[in-house]
């Protein structure tokens, strides 16, 4: 379970990050409702802090791999409510020109593909290629992954070939509808271990305590060019997608939620206004831009 109070060291940076993510996603479920969007979504909503807790924490060089759930992880990465939001609603401006949607983003050093455990591999191989540049290969993935095999296929090789390549696990306890209790034996950090990775669990949602606990075993990666898998233990307060969340109400209600604990913070209120207002402002403007149009030439 995720603990921690973050509100006594969150920068106005890392809360103005925080709550665009929160409000981005919030309207992505709005717009779906109201049949505004095309395909499917998945929101992070509750795990908002793992990408942003990151972010100081990758370098440019670095590539990052993300999943289905992975909006949160661009918008860490890129700021680019605008670009995102086009792209799921294939408006002009789009990020792909809108043939990749919600699940499948390619910009940059960037990649995410709503096929589950497939971008381990391929982060694997990228690692290969950064092996000695200083750089590293990140790729994000939930506890439900662990039942793909390319996943060990790909821990198999990392540390066989000693690679630069961070897993950040998203275990938020529960792998659509299924409990990760009941589809999951043993740990992922026996997992890890069985390979020979290091894993390092994270249960705070405190930002700084994150990154103090994180930062030098991340710098490792790079320098000693050794796998690391270090695992969120997060909660999704949204359903898996778009439909009905199948867990009790109160349940859910009662998960941890890091948008609760900040609220005491004196930056709050106007800082999340302002970000409700800015993603508003956002949906109306795309949504009124022309359809994107894609050409195989570019």
């Amino acid at each position: 379970m995720a603990t921690g109070s973050p509100e006594a060291a969150v920068t106005r940076a890392d809360l103005e990050l925080l709550l665009l993510i929160r409000h981005f996603e919030l309207a992505l479920l709005d717009l779906f409702g109201r049949g505004e969007l095309n395909g499917t979504t998945h929101t992070c909503l509750g795990q908002e802090y793992v990408p942003v807790a990151l972010t100081p924490l990758l370098q440019p060089d670095d590539y990052v791999f993300s999943n289905h759930r992975g909006h949160g992880h661009y918008l860490a990465r890129y700021q680019d409510p605008e670009g995102l939001l086009a792209e799921i609603m294939g408006r002009e401006g789009a990020i792909c020109s809108g043939v990749g949607g919600s699940q499948h983003i390619l910009r940059d050093r960037y990649l995410s593909t709503g096929v589950q455990g497939e971008s381990l591999p391929v982060a694997a191989g990228v690692a290969l290629h950064l092996r000695g540049t200083g750089a590293l290969a990140c790729v994000y993935i939930g506890d439900g992954t662990w039942g793909e095999g390319s996943v060990y296929e790909a821990l198999n090789l990392a540390s066989l070939w000693n690679l630069p390549l961070l897993v950040i696990v998203e275990n938020n306890g529960i792998a659509q509808s299924t409990p990760t209790t009941c589809q999951l034996a043993g740990t992922i950090r026996d997992r890890a271990h069985a390979f020979g990775i290091r894993h390092h669990g994270v249960t705070s949602i405190d930002l700084t305590e994150i990154r103090s606990q994180i930062a030098p075993l991340i710098t490792s990666v790079r320098t000693d060019s050794h796998p690391l898998v270090i695992e969120f233990a997060t909660h999704r307060l949204g359903p898996h997608s778009k439909g009905d969340d199948t867990r009790p109400p109160d349940q859910v209600r009662h998960l941890p939620d890091w948008y609760r604990q900040v609220q005491p913070t004196p930056l709050f209120a106007q800082a999340d206004e302002a970000a409700r207002t800015r993603i508003a402002a956002i949906v109306g403007e795309v949504s009124a831009r022309p359809l994107s149009r894609w050409s195989a030439c570019g």
